[in-house]
């Protein structure tokens, strides 16, 4: 069963499906060791992993386990970030959030815009009963925007990734369609 990549819309962003245009500002993205210190994978050193990373979102999206999507602000198409769903499970009707965006656009709301459309669509259009988020537990910035989306943080994951040598547990949340739902109405 595949799952297509959704066109997903907020007031300030625009989330899309890949297309070859994003490899510079991709690479960019991946290659910023700063943004990716808490990523469970080394920042990039070779711009050719573009085409990686874009066969796996036709991977997934073909295999019906997730969708990755671009992040791009309205007002100007800059592209910011990405944004992914995977591990679907539509038995268990469950999947994964994961985001990164650009360090500039730190601090202006766009990771919790964009997650906010992610869960919209997961609630409603893949009937999910819950999402799960891991983050590293030194990235509190990340933390906030999970907790601000209703997400409660269910435990810990010892010494889960090593990174470059580096050591580092991580924090599991989870939002169920319940809870989701509740907050939308007080909303």
């Amino acid at each position: 069963m595949t799952l297509p990549t959704p066109e997903l819309h907020t007031a300030r962003l625009r989330l899309r499906p890949f297309t070859d245009a994003d490899a510079a500002p991709l690479y960019a993205l991946q290659s910023d060791a700063h943004v990716l210190r808490y990523w469970d994978s080394p920042p990039w050193t070779d711009p050719a992993r573009f085409q990686s990373f874009l066969a796996t979102c036709r991977r997934i999206e073909e295999e019906g386990s997730g969708a990755r999507m671009a992040v791009e602000r309205v007002s100007d198409g800059a592209f910011i970030g990405w944004c992914g769903l995977f591990g679907w499970n539509p038995d268990f009707r469950s999947a994964s959030l994961c985001y990164v965006f650009d360090a500039a656009t730190w601090g202006n709301g766009y990771g919790t815009e964009t997650a906010r459309a992610v869960l919209r669509w997961a609630y409603g259009t893949l009937d999910l009963n819950r999402v799960q988020a891991e983050t590293d537990t030194r990235n509190a910035g990340s933390a906030r925007v999970l907790e601000k989306l209703g997400f409660v943080r269910e435990g810990t994951l010892r010494e889960d990734c090593i990174v470059n040598g580096d050591v580092s547990d991580s924090w599991v949340f989870g939002l169920l369609r319940r809870d989701w739902e509740a907050a939308a109405e007080s909303r």
